[in-house]
């Protein structure tokens, strides 16, 4: 059934707050862009050959390091950023950090850590876990490894989930 011009809005928690004017939708999804990116992109990027244009920062102990982490990842955890980062670090360069997964909030302290110090950065949704799960490729301490992707997270059959 198709509600009438003018009618109140279905009483339901989808749109009992109503959504935002298309212009406030903008700028807050062009924010969040501006503040994430996800690991298929993050991927493509560095599967893509040559430099990046950023700087791809790992975050976790090095207890978490050796369990797994991304190849050519920078290990940084966060505890030591305010005092290694400028010695690692390129200011000009662009940081995407990462942790575990979306249950843990490790790159985003580390990203405000590096906002901190003047860097621009930006933090990789679902971290090491959708890494893995998506079928990506990681290095641990006794070499490296992969696993098949989950088909939750990431399309059966190709590389391209056509977002």
């Amino acid at each position: 059934m198709t509600p009438q011009p003018g009618a109140a809005l279905v009483a339901h928690p989808v749109l009992s707050v109503p959504p935002a004017e298309p212009a406030d939708a903008v700028a807050y999804f062009g924010a969040s862009l501006a503040f994430h990116a996800d690991v298929s992109d993050v991927a493509a990027a560095l599967a893509a050959g040559g430099d990046p244009g950023f700087v791809l920062l790992d975050s976790r102990s090095a207890e978490s390091w050796d369990q797994g982490h991304i190849p050519g990842a920078l290990h940084l955890p966060t505890a030591l950023i305010a005092a290694q980062a400028p010695r690692l670090l390129d200011p000009a360069v662009p940081v995407v950090t990462y942790c575990w997964g979306p249950g843990c909030n490790g790159a985003t302290r580390a990203a405000l850590a590096l906002a901190r110090l003047g860097y621009r950065v930006k933090e990789m949704l679902g971290g090491f876990e959708y890494w893995a799960r998506e079928g990506f490729p990681y290095e641990t301490w006794e070499g490296e490894g992969k696993r098949p992707a989950d088909p939750l997270t990431a399309p059966a059959g190709t590389d391209d989930c056509g977002c």
